[in-house]
């Protein structure tokens, strides 16, 4: 399944020592623009406070967690969308992502240079959306011209015509509301489109990353940030996450004893990547599902509502192939009746056909033949 969340931002706003704290890599932090070239992928362990307990039902040997894919997308700078600093090319990468996860400094320190003048974090933000917005009315331009075209044609049918001239109307609404900044009237219009000929990167969900320093990082500190109030007033305390990306990095490097000391010393309430994680996951639209026996327990990334059938696709092609049905009950079942044999004498264990549409927490047995 490739499903993935951009960490993008202006250079030096600590997107690659924050990757690299979220998926224990090694792409190079260095203080100068453009230290990432390409972009880097890599998945992180989703953390799950059910895997524990199905460990020790099942007593199996091995824990294999779900997992998210991060990108570390090079910095953007004003203009990329004419092509500074690589703008193209990062912009086609954070057209490949599902998610944008936007990296904000929001502290001050002599020693770190900064893109502009000043730290803004919302003006570093209008920086970026204004250069995939300027983007968009290309690929929008792009895209009317070609609508133009297919009208034109003899070779459309009536009921075609009309609905390209809906796109067409559209369109022009679209490229209207991105010239005069309309960021999210341009995203409802582009949501209503009948055909989904285009993705628009100012359309992407994302989550605000507020970059702290230490001395914020403990306790309620950072809510006295005032670049971090600004960030919570204009975006909303939900999809603004508040973290110190130096400490975090620091603490991703220590073992999990050793980090758990830190963390407290320093009066961290929760891990700051792992709210990240959450989070991203969450906003992918993504549920868990377990396969589990002695062998392993074992969590499956799946996108909300889709089939079981599907869903058995992802453990392996041939049981989406060959699919019969599948035994299926809930992890919350199993927590409040003890074992499976239970599960199944209280008649929680279900028989569900191909078009079943798995929950969060379902565990899953499925019977094939191929």
């Amino acid at each position: 399944m490739s499903i993935a969340a951009g960490l993008v931002g202006l250079p030096n706003v600590g997107k690659s020592t924050l990757f690299n704290a979220l998926t224990n890599s090694s792409v190079p932090a260095e203080n100068y623009p453009f230290c990432t070239i390409n972009p880097h992928v890599a998945c992180t362990a989703v953390p799950d406070s059910r895997l524990e307990p199905l460990k020790k039902i099942y007593k199996s040997n091995r824990i294999i967690p779900a997992t998210v894919s991060f990108v570390d997308i090079a910095g953007l700078v004003k203009g990329a969308a004419s092509g500074e600093g690589l703008g193209n090319q990062f912009l086609s990468h954070i057209r490949e992502v599902d998610l944008i996860i936007h990296v904000l400094r929001c502290f001050e320190d002599s020693l770190i240079t900064h893109a502009t003048s000043e730290i803004d974090p919302l003006q570093d933000y209008e920086i970026i959306m204004t250069e995939l917005g300027l983007k968009d009315i290309e690929s929008v331009q792009k895209r009317i011209v070609k609508v133009h075209a297919l009208i034109k044609s003899s070779s459309q049918s009536p009921a075609l015509k009309k609905e390209l001239n809906q796109e067409l109307e559209l369109l022009i609404k679209i490229e209207s509301a991105l010239n005069n900044n309309q960021m999210s009237e341009a995203t409802t219009l582009f949501r209503a489109l009948p055909s989904k000929t285009l993705d628009l990167l100012t359309a992407k969900n994302f989550l605000i990353i507020a970059n702290l320093s230490e001395d914020e990082a403990a306790g309620d500190a950072y809510k006295k940030n005032k670049h971090y109030i600004s960030l919570v007033q204009h975006f909303g305390e939900k999809r603004v996450i508040p973290l110190c990306v130096k400490l975090e990095s620091e603490l991703a490097r220590l073992q999990p004893a050793e980090a758990e000391e830190m963390a407290t010393m320093m009066g961290l309430t929760q891990r700051g990547l792992d709210t990240i994680i959450e989070r991203t996951y969450e906003e992918l639209g993504l549920i868990t599902f377990f396969t589990c026996g002695p062998q392993e327990i074992h969590a499956w990334p799946i996108k909300n509502g889709i089939s079981i059938r599907t869903a058995a696709g992802e453990i392996h092609s041939d049981l989406e192939k060959g699919f019969i049905c599948a035994d299926i009950f809930n992890y919350k079942d199993l927590i409040e009746l003890g074992t499976e044999l239970k599960v199944k004498e209280q008649g929680k264990l279900r028989i569900e056909g191909q078009d079943y549409r798995v929950n969060d927490g379902d565990i899953v047995h499925i019977k094939f033949n191929v």
